[in-house]
This record gives C-alpha cells, sequence and structure tokens, in this order.
C-alpha cells in the first residue's frame, strides 16, 4: 500500500454530521467525532433499530464474502467502504485466504485514512480515494486497475451505500458500468436501507436528519431495490431482509434488526 498520510482532524469538517462516522458509531466504533454521536442518537431516538439494523447489514456483508470466496473468488471491489471496524472485508477474506486481493473506495477523507494507517502493514489491500458515482474514474484509479485483475472474476460490493446515491445519478446504471467492467464468474452484493418503518412519519423523519448531514439518503421500496439489480441472476434465497440471506445456523437476529436492509447477491454474467 501507499505510505500512509499525515492528517489532522482539525483539516476536516468535523462539526457536520457525516454518514460514514455515523455507521461507524452504530457499529460500536471509535473513529466518530461529538457531532456524528449526536446526530447518531438522535437517529437511534426515531427509530432504536438503526444500531441493531446496521449490525445486521454488517453481518450479511461478511457472509455474502465468505460465499463469493467458497466460489473461488479472490478479488473485491468495496465501493462506499467505509471506516474499518473489526469483521472488515480483508479481515475476512484473509483468514480464508491471505492472498485475496480487496480494493476499498470511499471519498470520505478519514474513513480513507484509517483505512491507511490501519492496514499500511496489510499486503494485497488499497484504499482509493474517489467517488463511487464515477465508475470511470473509480476503475482506472491506480489503487483500483493495479491491484484488480479484470481478466478474473471480482466480488463487487455496494453495502449500505446506495441509499446515498440519488436516483438523479442513476444509480442502477452506476452500478451497471461496474458489472460491465469485471468478468464473467463475478458476484455482486447489494443492501439498502428499507421503507418499513412503523408510520411514514418516521422515514420522513430520518430522511430530515439525514439531509443535515454531508450525506443524504433516501429511502427505496422493495421494487426500487430490485429494479437497482437488474434481471441479473440472483443466489439463493434471492432479494430478501438482509437477516434472511443464508443466515448462519442457530442465530437469531436482534430485536428490530430484521426489517432494516434489503439484501442481495447477484451472478455476473
Amino acid at each position: 500500500m501507499s505510505e500512509t498520510p499525515s492528517w489532522d482532524a482539525n483539516d476536516l469538517d468535523v462539526e457536520t454530521p457525516n454518514a460514514a462516522r455515523m455507521y461507524d458509531y452504530y457499529l460500536g466504533g471509535s473513529h466518530n467525532f461529538a457531532s456524528d454521536r449526536e446526530a447518531a442518537a438522535r437517529a437511534v431516538q426515531v427509530t432504536p433499530t438503526m444500531i441493531p439494523g446496521a449490525r445486521a447489514n454488517r453481518a450479511f456483508l461478511q457472509r455474502a464474502v465468505r460465499f463469493c470466496l467458497d466460489a473461488g473468488i479472490r478479488q473485491f471491489l468495496d465501493l462506499g467502504s467505509g471506516i474499518p471496524t473489526v469483521g472488515h472485508v480483508h479481515e475476512i477474506a484473509h483468514a480464508i485466504d491471505p492472498s485475496t486481493r480487496v480494493a476499498y473506495v470511499d471519498i470520505e477523507p478519514i474513513a480513507v485514512a484509517h483505512t491507511r494507517r490501519m492496514l499500511s502493514d496489510t499486503s494485497a489491500v488499497t484504499v482509493t480515494q474517489a467517488d463511487l458515482q464515477d465508475p470511470q474514474e473509480v476503475l482506472k484509479s491506480p489503487g483500483v486497475a493495479d491491484l484488480l485483475d479484470f481478466s478474473e472474476p471480482v466480488a463487487v460490493l455496494a453495502v449500505a451505500v446506495l441509499h446515498f446515491v440519488p436516483d438523479s445519478k442513476n444509480p442502477a446504471g452506476m452500478l451497471d458500468a461496474y458489472c460491465d467492467a469485471v468478468a464473467p464468474g463475478s458476484f455482486l452484493a447489494v443492501s439498502h436501507i428499507t421503507d418499513h418503518y412503523d408510520t411514514p412519519e418516521r422515514v420522513a423523519e430520518i430522511d430530515r436528519l439525514y439531509s443535515s448531514t454531508t450525506n443524504a439518503a433516501r429511502h427505496r421500496t422493495f421494487e426500487d431495490f430490485t429494479r437497482l439489480i437488474g434481471d441479473r441472476e440472483l443466489v439463493d434465497p434471492g432479494a430478501v431482509y438482509a437477516t434472511d440471506w443464508r443466515p448462519d445456523p442457530g442465530t437469531v437476529p436482534a430485536e428490530g434488526a430484521r426489517t432494516a436492509f434489503w439484501a442481495a447477491l447477484a451472478h455476473i454474467s
């Protein structure tokens, strides 16, 4: 990996809540600031499922990575990878095969800086600061193009990030561009917050809260979610709640976690 840069929180906007740092808070991480914690606490007040839902989504990511490894995948492109916490993609992959290559991509400077710092001695892993909404920029960046062999299958991960991509940016077309760049036999893993709250007012309140952060989010219906995937063949059990996607035997979802995220894994042919 490239040399770890020095950075100072004073050079960053720490007064405006940031979705990546709020998600780190939900997962129990420590790479967040007071503004993030305050906004996250308000979100949890609106919907107490926020924390168990985020952790259920992280568990889906881990299961999807293991599935891809079992299918022979040894390359991962993680879009909107966020701040590294316990159970990040490379940890899951390298526990099975240390030669697995993982290219992390995120636009959030703290996420990128922490990833570089934490993984400076880890081989076969890069992190690139880029906007995932610009696939051509991402795909040609050295951290991606020099690490991944696109003539071989790749697992493209867009987990808990598509709700930050507005319809005006054509998220389905964005995913198509990444899928078109990888070899047949690849996979696409996606998850997305649901619109399954007690009342429409809760959805509106969460939307308003995130609109005051650096990353406005939007809820999508199940039909909207499946349209993002397109006509790609889904791995069983298909598009489901994250907790219902190949759960580990004997696991019981935490209260409130089940209806927080849609999730799916699709073949790229």
